[in-house]
């Protein structure tokens, strides 16, 4: 059964390549430096971001461009239909174990495809720049960690979508998006009390000068702050961050060791005040709902374009999987701008809140300077990679908002 090229495909893929022209054209010719840049960073400064973002965003563009070339490839190139028929007879013309056995073999596929693009970036480059602080075997066992849990949550995943869509063949959108919709909410609530702690070690701020400006924050901001917490983040790298996770009994706010070894108190002040400014407007249950009801758009839009693809598709044969690999490795890409415009609007939010509760902003421009400085963030990114890609406003932006919000 060989998946028909439509014009929904054609659509999704022209704005796609179009996409990744410009993200490549503007990545290798970012244009001139803003002059106001300059008034912050030096010179060297805005170099070195510039580089180290180029870098970055090369391996991005690059390995989306090999994956969906190679799903291209797969899927009308008619290769996913015969490992689907291969499957088949392997199995024994066992259709659950034709469906497990197509995904691992194309799991395994794009593991291989990916490997060099995430060893490099991760790894290598992190080295080159004098961030990672890990080992090649360190690197190894947090790989082999994602990646297993990957494996067996995906393969639970795709048993209950082959089940769900012969069972409702015309509903089965709606229970996959509402099935989604839920796993979003219960993995908001587990990740960091589960999947996190595999990964870092996550201990209560002991410094007493810290828990004062928590408490301080939190009674200003009107919201009880349970968990602050301290995550071992040298241990992988020097960068410095933080960030507010979880839902009811799991919410916690979450700095880098390396935030709080490395900067001075006001600065972490403000980093603290723009994290309990996420909690105080409910940012993550925005997140969430905008998220559901994208998953609804995406889960009807797929529906359809399946149909369209697969001619007699009762039941759904193995490759499926493949179709819907690519539709949503393109849906995400191009809807990148959506999700990211949504994003910095809270950023934006939070900062504004941020400075309100400290009342200090020089200390929240100083957070900014320092951390795009250290971090080496791209000091005067163009315009369509900030639209396209940036889930945070430019440091600049940042600043001169800042700026706007501590004026009477």
């Amino acid at each position: 059964m060989q998946p028909r090229l439509n014009i929904i495909w054609l659509g999704i893929i022209l704005l796609v390549g179009l996409f990744s022209l410009l993200y490549l054209w503007f990545t290798l010719f970012p244009g001139q430096v803003l002059p106001d840049a300059l008034k912050y960073f030096s010179a060297e400064q805005v170099d070195q971001g510039r580089k180290y973002s180029r870098a970055q965003q090369l391996l991005f563009i690059s390995s989306f461009l090999v994956q969906t070339i190679f799903l291209l490839w797969m899927v009308f190139g008619g290769r996913a239909a015969a490992l689907s028929r291969w499957c088949q007879k392997l199995s024994g013309g066992n259709y659950l174990g034709s469906i497990l056995l197509f995904f691992l073999a194309l799991w395994i596929l794009l593991r291989f495809i990916n490997l060099p693009f995430t060893l490099y970036g991760s790894y290598f480059l992190q080295h080159h720049w004098g961030f990672s602080t890990q080992n090649m075997g360190a690197w190894w066992i947090d790989y082999l960690k994602s990646a297993g849990l990957d494996l067996i949550l995906s393969a639970i995943g795709v048993v209950l979508l082959f089940w769900s869509m012969n069972r409702w063949s015309s509903t089965w959108w709606l229970a996959c998006a509402a099935f989604i919709s839920v796993w979003m909410i219960v993995q908001s609530f587990l990740w960091p009390v589960v999947v996190s702690p595999l990964f870092n070690r996550f201990v209560p701020v002991d410094n007493p000068e810290i828990s004062a400006i928590v408490h301080e924050l939190s009674q200003k901001a009107q919201i009880p702050v349970e968990q602050v917490l301290v995550m071992d983040a040298s241990r992988r790298t020097t960068k410095a961050n933080a960030y507010f996770t979880g839902l009811g009994h799991t919410k916690r706010i979450v700095l880098y060791d390396t935030l709080l070894n490395n900067y001075p108190t006001d600065a972490v002040k403000a980093a603290v005040a723009h994290e309990m400014a996420h909690w105080r407007q409910g940012h993550i249950i925005k997140g969430l709902t905008l998220s559901i009801i994208g998953s609804f758009v995406i889960w009807g839009l797929l529906f359809i374009l399946l149909r369209l693809t697969l001619p007699t598709p009762m039941p759904y044969p193995p490759h499926t999987w493949a179709i819907i690999l690519l539709f949503f490795l393109l849906i995400s890409f191009a809807s990148s701008p959506l999700q990211n415009s949504f994003s910095r609007n809270m950023e934006e939010e939070a900062d504004r809140v941020a400075v309100k509760l400290t009342g200090d902003a020089p200390a929240a421009i100083r957070l900014q300077i320092v951390l795009s400085t250290k971090n080496l963030s791209d000091l005067s990114p163009p315009t369509f990679i900030q639209w396209f890609s940036y889930s945070h406003p430019p440091a600049l932006t940042r600043i001169n908002l800042i700026q706007q919000y501590s004026k009477p």
